[in-house]
């Protein structure tokens, strides 16, 4: 990840390393509450609700190359269940960690050749900012992989009846009786024979009505 954009302290994402200091094995544990950010899980499947609570519990250590942030954040996730869609709440529970690297930390020790040999390494690294750090990528990823793909609102849910739609869960024993095509259209020609043999038989019975009656 290039260097970061301008950071704002007051967002409840970014946090200040300057009380941890600069010298490797220094450790701070910082624990926080925040509202979720919009979009934070798997759009369109599940995710933690904007502005639900976000716990974050934080391991803050100091390293020759910068910060390494370690972390775990905890929150409950809505999502819909993929068989029978009816809603789905599960209890979050994301593990990260990341180095958060010192904007000179090429000057402190790790060797490149050329200045701009290490555009594309920049590109996955994450940087400090005047101390501060962003953890709403971190926590974003972080959420996405512990987040299930297909979600259930239980292991062994049977899903919806694919003729009718019905949740298969609340009526076990839900079935539709079977009908061959191929015996279908002799079905409705038989349905036809039978009409009109019914007809022809009601035709007849009104004619030895007739006769009975001369």
């Amino acid at each position: 990840m290039a260097s970061n954009a301008r950071l704002d302290h007051r967002n409840p994402l970014v946090f200040d390393t300057h009380e941890l200091g600069r010298r490797p094995g220094a450790l701070q544990r910082l624990t926080r509450t925040i509202d979720a950010p919009a979009d934070l899980g798997i759009q369109g499947v599940i995710g933690v609700p904007e502005g639900a609570p976000v716990e974050l519990e934080l391991r803050l250590e100091s390293v020759m190359e910068g910060v390494l942030v370690t972390g775990t954040a905890r929150a409950q996730a809505e999502g819909e269940c993929v068989r029978c869609l009816e809603p789905v709440e599960l209890e979050l529970e994301a593990d990260f960690q990341e180095l958060f690297s010192y904007p000179d930390a090429d000057d402190r020790g790790r060797v490149i050749a050329e200045p701009g040999d290490d555009a594309e390494d920049d590109e996955d690294r994450f940087f400090l900012e005047d101390g501060l750090f962003d953890l709403e990528p971190l926590l974003r990823d972080a959420v996405v992989l512990a987040l299930p793909m297909q979600p259930v609102c239980q292991e062994d849910c049977p899903g919806l009846c694919s003729e009718c739609g019905v949740r298969l869960a609340d009526d076990p024993d839900h079935h539709h009786d079977a009908v061959d095509i191929r015996w279908a259209a002799l079905q409705g020609l038989a349905g036809s024979t039978t009409d009109g043999e019914k007809d022809e038989m009601s035709g007849a019975e009104a004619g030895v009505d007739e006769k009975q009656e001369k």
